[in-house]
């Protein structure tokens, strides 16, 4: 069969590399991918959010099955112009991606069906907000309401640093138009943990937990990113808080959102904390994370062509989703700079000490070709990832991989999976 991937970073890399694994897939294509994908399928040059031309390309080369990979095309609707080109689709619809594409939605969804989240607010005016945050406990959340590359979430620590948050997102439109509207939360402690899973719109089956590290610097400390590293297992996702999260909130996501009449089919990530009170949701996603991907993909035995068809086909129930006892985790190799200002550019050397590694993966997020040349396109770069006995010999072996790599403004943290 032949399988067209939309999306071109490391979650993407990840899924070409399953997809490549499957003895029912003869033809890969990847829009527009990058230097890594470039590996394992046919570059096509045309970007994420030009659903006409996708359609047209899928329709024209018989494609038997696209892979949305991105949140922004799964929430602008792309599922539904490939369904309705009569292309087969992974991924979830408009009226079900909404489920990322707007935090104000999910918080509502969840009070609504009495799913467990953090107590929160929502708010359009920013002078209303404002005036909320005089009587708020401190230190308190502030998450823009729409896409923002997993940077629209401050975490606020005075009324001072709050204040300005809102000038932030609301008033200085920091992130765009997902700033219009804000979920002024309260500030949850705890461990997180990322749980993702298939979804048919009725069937949900979790796959491997993992942990995310999301600020730019050791300690946690810096800016929020898009991730900067990733391990799988997490050690503190337990058998009884996997229990309690079957029951309260896996299966009654998937629940509301079919009982609202936005049947969710594709891949639901379920950002959570764990709470003293329990575990609670602080996010969810519509669609494989990144660098998670990375770490629970590389630990799937299933054949995901086969997973993915059971999800369209709503016959998911039949699946058993098999994971090896090895631990994965993933190093990000940033550009210095990044989230903020970064250059890009730097020509990429060391890729050839992964060939015939079974137990090693570069992912590549942010490169492309340049001649004779691969070079960094993006802040995140790499996601340096090893597979090992536990979580210590995995993470022993991921940074002594990223030693293999080198670029001019190579930057990474160096606490990833210490625990």
């Amino acid at each position: 069969m032949k399988v067209l991937i939309v999306g071109g970073g490391g979650r993407e890399h990840a899924i070409a590399t399953a997809v490549a694994k499957s003895e029912r897939v003869d033809k890969i294509y990847c829009a527009p991918g990058n230097a890594g994908i470039a590996k394992l399928a046919e570059i096509v040059p045309i970007s994420v959010m030009e659903f006409d031309a996708l359609a047209d390309f899928a329709v024209d080369n018989k494609i038997d099955l696209a892979i949305i990979g991105p949140d922004d095309p799964l929430v602008g609707g792309i599922v539904d112009v490939f369904e309705a080109r009569g292309i087969r689709t992974f991924g979830p619809r408009k009226n079900a991606a909404i489920l990322e594409g707007s935090k104000a939605f999910s918080k509502d969804l969840m009070k609504k069906y009495g799913i467990p989240t953090a107590k929160y607010e929502n708010f359009d005016d920013p002078k209303k907000a404002l005036s909320y945050l005089e009587t708020a406990k401190m230190p308190i959340v502030l998450k823009a309401d729409g896409l923002a590359l997993g940077k629209g979430v401050l975490i606020c620590n005075t009324l001072e640093e709050a204040r300005a948050g809102i000038n932030t997102i609301m008033i200085d439109k920091k992130f765009g138009s997902s700033g219009s509207k804000v979920v002024i939360e309260e500030f949850m402690t705890g461990r997180e943990v990322s749980v993702l899973s298939f979804v048919d719109g009725k069937t949900i089956k979790t796959m491997s937990s993992s942990q995310d590290h999301k600020r730019a610097k050791d300690n946690d400390e810096g800016l929020n990113t898009g991730g900067m590293g990733n391990y799988s297992p997490s050690p503190f996702y337990t058998k009884e808080v996997d229990e309690f999260c079957q029951k309260h909130i896996y299966q009654a996501t998937v629940d509301a959102m079919a009982a609202e009449g936005r049947p969710f089919t594709g891949v639901i990530f379920f950002g959570l904390m764990l709470t003293e009170d329990g575990p609670k949701v602080l996010e969810y996603n519509a669609r494989f994370g990144d660098p998670e991907a990375q770490v629970v993909l590389c630990r799937m035995k299933n054949d995901i062509i086969d997973v993915m068809e059971a999800c369209i086909d709503k016959r998911l129930a039949d699946i058993t989703l098999e994971f090896s006892d090895e631990a994965a985790v993933c190093v990000v190799l940033a550009s210095d700079g990044y989230p903020e200002h970064y250059e890009k550019g730097f020509p990429i050397t060391g890729f050839e000490a992964f060939d015939g590694k079974d137990d090693y993966y570069c992912f590549h997020a942010g490169t492309k070709q340049d001649g004779d040349s691969i070079v960094t396109n993006g802040g995140r770069v790499l996601g340096i990832t090893a597979l090992g006995r536990d979580i210590a010999e995995a993470r022993s072996k991921a940074y002594e991989a990223t030693e293999w790599i080198d670029f001019s403004n190579k930057y990474m943290r160096h606490d990833i999976a210490k625990i």
